[in-house]
């Protein structure tokens, strides 16, 4: 068994910061991509910031400069700071693994539960 947990989320004013956790545990053999998507009322859910084992990170052209992906490969522990939100970063906000189990052949796809941030004044 393999499970994500995420932690972090919540309110926050225009222009404030909050720090996303998502911890990886169970069988796993290896991870390798880890990531953070999002989905707003209505909307698709999309990729805001990915980071792969080596640590080459990509992100939504929405987020950048104000988001910062990292990970703890010791922790199995992906981060997502972000700062400057806006009104707009509101969403629920789901964590990405690409892990191989250790009963698996093959990498296979993980989604966390997702947590609410809500920016709001």
């Amino acid at each position: 068994q393999v499970s994500l947990v995420e932690s972090g989320g919540g309110s926050v004013q225009p222009g404030g910061s909050l720090r996303l956790s998502c911890v990886a545990s169970g069988s796993i053999a290896g991870i390798n991509a880890m990531g953070w998507y999002r989905q707003a009322p209505g909307k698709e859910r999309e990729l805001v910031a990915a980071i792969t084992r080596g640590g080459n990170t990509n992100y939504a052209d929405s987020v950048k400069g104000r988001f910062t992906i990292s990970r703890d490969n010791a922790k199995n522990t992906v981060y997502l700071q972000m700062s400057s939100l806006k009104p707009e970063d509101t969403a629920v906000y789901y964590c990405n693994v690409e892990l191989r189990p250790t009963y698996a052949f093959t990498s296979l796809n993980y989604w966390g539960q997702g947590t609410q941030v809500t920016v709001s004044s």
